[in-house]
């Protein structure tokens, strides 16, 4: 009856039972002898044994007994043999019955945990429905059935509170052994929660159609969630929102009010990150280094604080969502960095190979790097006669040289007037995503509810545009020279 109850092996509790019987007869008789103890299953009757060896000379008198002796109680006894006497056990009191009693159900404890962390401790991530029982300090006790389990203050949304009876829905976090605090642990603050909560109702998630490929979530305020479909009949976006945003706001509702944030995934991280920084606009994404997962995103002044979100919330999430580090700048601030290495590159020198964008040769100047001209800075203070006495420079290439190195010079001075490379690509994005907005964009759209959903926002072009980077690149491409010279 007890195993039934329990959920635990009938076995066990039978074990509880002899090893509780045993625990009071050594309370009761005080004494240093082997005690065993024997259970009929069918009757339920029970005896306890002491049990001593016997031998020729008894230096023991507890755990031993002579030959003579053991015959009287059995008459087949032999040297070293082992001798069971029955102990009465209608001497065992009161005391004796609550010792035991206290040892059953403390063997039954353990069984009860030892069974409910194999069977719970494979099941992470699992949603499960609970009832709340009742609070320990700021721990929910909540009853799943066949056993409790706690949703400790961590792992609770801050927007929540529960009373007794409540029904709530939460997934299992983990089980925990040994200690006071031991059992089940469940959380309605954790990721998997949203991701169980799509998969129930959107049926695309659920029969594969459409896949969750990442999940972000600080409880309570915001999730990211990124979906990506199998069939490209199926929009992953459009079946997570549902009908009217029917799907979407049944698990608003189950969150009290958290809003969620429906990507479109991508495996270009360029792609990608325009996605997860929604509702901002990205002007430009730079990798910074593919293998640290680390990427450096541009965008306008006036969406900088969009972008990054309120207590960096916004940046965080997307952060979280894609694996990587994403530091995000405005088109000022990159400006002002970008102007301060060119003017720490004219300091020390501009390498000579910056005059292929002045119209100078590839091969002339691999002519001057060979002659150990190395920057513009030297190149423009030799005369035509130096530059003519290197091998291969001729009066032709000496004027082109010339022209070149005064084209150098005349950029760097109204580089501060004229338009930077950053503004023509926002231009060309722009121009980009407005002459392909009826064919292969839509503008992002916030559900009235709090569900918003981001979809593409500009041409193929546009992301060509945005992996140029082109003054970045020009920049990497002279202190690699500078490097290389010095």
């Amino acid at each position: 009856m007890l195993s039934k109850e329990k959920g635990i092996d009938p076995q066990i509790v039978l074990d509880a039972v002899k090893d509780a019987m045993l625990a009071a007869a050594r309370k009761h008789f005080r004494s240093q002898e082997d005690l065993v103890a024997d259970l009929d299953e069918n009757s339920g009757n029970i005896q306890i044994y002491t049990v001593r060896r016997v031998v020729e000379a008894v230096e023991d008198p507890e755990k031993e007994v002579t030959l003579s002796q053991a015959r009287k109680i059995d008459p087949n006894a032999s040297i070293g043999a082992e001798i069971r006497e029955a102990k009465p056990t209608d001497a065992l009191g009161r005391i004796s019955a609550q010792t035991a009693k206290q040892v059953i159900l403390q063997k039954v404890r353990e069984a009860e945990r030892d069974s409910v962390f194999v069977e719970f401790q494979g099941r992470q991530g699992e949603l499960v429905n609970c009832t709340v029982k009742r609070l320990e300090a700021q721990d929910y006790m909540v009853d799943m059935g066949k056993t409790e389990a706690r949703l400790p203050k961590k792992e609770q949304s801050r927007v929540e509170t529960f009373s007794l009876g409540d029904r709530v829905r939460c997934v299992i976090k983990g089980v925990e052994k040994g200690g006071k605090l031991s059992g089940v642990v469940v959380s309605r603050a954790a990721p998997e929660l949203v991701m169980r909560l799509f998969e129930q109702e959107v049926p695309e998630i659920y029969d594969g159609t459409v896949a969750i490929k990442a999940c972000a979530r600080e409880a309570g305020e915001r999730t990211k969630i990124a979906v990506a479909s199998r069939d490209r009949d199926v929009d992953s976006v459009g079946a997570c929102v549902g009908m009217k945003g029917m799907r979407v706001q049944s698990i608003i509702r189950e969150l009290r009010g958290e809003k969620i944030d429906i990507i479109e995934y991508s495996d270009d991280p360029i792609v990608y990150v325009t996605k997860a920084l929604s509702p901002a606009k990205i002007s430009r994404v730079t990798i910074v280094s593919a293998e640290e997962k680390h990427m450096e995103v541009v965008v306008d002044d006036l969406q900088l604080s969009l972008a990054i979100g309120k207590r960096g919330q916004n940046v965080r999430l997307a952060a979280k969502l894609m694996g990587w580090k994403i530091d995000i700048k405005s088109e000022e601030e990159k400006r002002r960095e970008l102007d301060s290495r060119m003017a720490d590159m004219v300091m020390t020198g501009a390498p000579v190979s910056v005059l292929i964008e002045h119209g100078l040769d590839e091969s002339v100047i691999e002519q001057l790097v060979n002659a150990g001209i190395g920057t513009v800075e030297k190149l423009g203070s030799m005369t035509p006669e130096d530059l003519e006495s290197i091998p291969g420079i001729d009066e032709g290439i000496v004027s082109q040289i010339q022209g070149s190195v005064v084209s150098f010079y005349e950029y760097d001075t109204v580089q501060e007037a004229a338009p930077t490379q950053a503004e023509e690509i926002e231009t060309v994005i722009d121009e980009t995503t407005t002459d392909n907005a009826e064919q292969n964009a839509k503008e992002q759209r916030r559900d009235d509810d709090g569900a918003e959903v981001s979809e593409d926002t500009g041409a193929p072009e546009v992301f060509e545009n945005i992996r140029t980077g082109v003054l970045e690149q020009d920049l990497a491409t002279h202190e690699a020279a500078l490097v290389e010279e010095g």
